[in-house]
């Protein structure tokens, strides 16, 4: 099976960055993208205030949801002050890692009951910064919620209860087979950004996916090996980025002396 890919967009919430986000609409539309929305219920995260609230943000995102695309639940508040080591060890900083049990519960059901409210229907996690741990997994079961958007695998696979639809980049990269969620931060996305994923839908639009799409079409089991040694790769690599990007950083910070 050649190449399949989803589109994901995160930190989704009433006072994000309209214009920029609004220039992904257009290929929303064009290409006939059925996108992985993933939406902060009740954001509190000032990174994310960076316009004035939307009111028609919840309107606007039921439309989006009418016309194919899948509601992720992103967390709660969005406040990554948490600590600890994630079961997808992406970055420092998370709203749920080693959080206990009952303000896990409180949260998420908080969470789903905002989106739910506003006549969306969330049917995937989609964890702030990549950062849950067991008890955020154990919650999501409780509360009926089946799909973890996240993971380090070239297919999708069940694990501890829950389908597992791996996202592994972060930009449109070619690939000749599996599935692959590029993640998109709109806040942050230059023109060349958005004009690079055109391009790239110009070309392989016929082979973006949807959640339904994935969970009704492909051979979904337990994680094999070959995706668990993927993970390992993955995160072998991710680390290895972190630590070229502190020593550089530490290597700016202490210009070389002229002779």
């Amino acid at each position: 099976m050649k190449a399949q890919y989803l589109l994901r967009f995160d930190d989704l919430c009433p006072t994000m960055d309209r214009a920029r986000w609004e220039r992904y609409l257009p290929l929303i539309a064009r290409f006939g993208v059925r996108p992985i929305l993933a939406v902060v219920p009740d954001n509190s995260d000032p990174d994310l205030e960076r316009d004035l609230p939307d009111t028609q943000f919840w309107d606007k995102m039921l439309a989006l949801e009418a016309s194919g695309a899948t509601i992720g639940l992103h967390g709660f508040r969005h406040l990554c002050t948490g600590m600890g080591d994630s079961l997808i060890p992406v970055q420092n900083g998370a709203e749920f890692i080693g959080v206990p049990l009952e303000m896990q519960r409180a949260w998420i059901g908080a969470g789903l009951g905002i989106l739910r409210a506003r006549g969306l229907h969330p049917r995937v996690w989609v964890a702030p910064r990549h950062g849950f741990d067991e008890t955020t997994l154990r919650v999501l079961r409780e509360e009926g919620i089946g799909v973890v958007s996240d993971g380090f695998a070239r297919s999708p696979f069940r694990d501890q209860g829950l389908i597992w639809v791996p996202q592994q980049l972060w930009r449109p990269v070619t690939r000749a087979s599996g599935l692959w969620t590029i993640c998109v931060h709109s806040n942050t996305a230059t023109d060349g950004d958005v004009e690079e994923l055109e391009g790239f839908l110009d070309r392989f639009g016929d082979r973006f996916t949807s959640v339904e799409r994935v969970i009704a079409e492909w051979p979904i089991a337990e994680r094999s090996l070959g995706n668990r040694l993927f993970h390992r790769g993955m995160v072998f690599q991710n680390r290895l980025a972190r630590m070229r990007r502190a020593v550089n950083e530490i290597w700016k910070s202490h210009p070389r002396r002229e002779a």
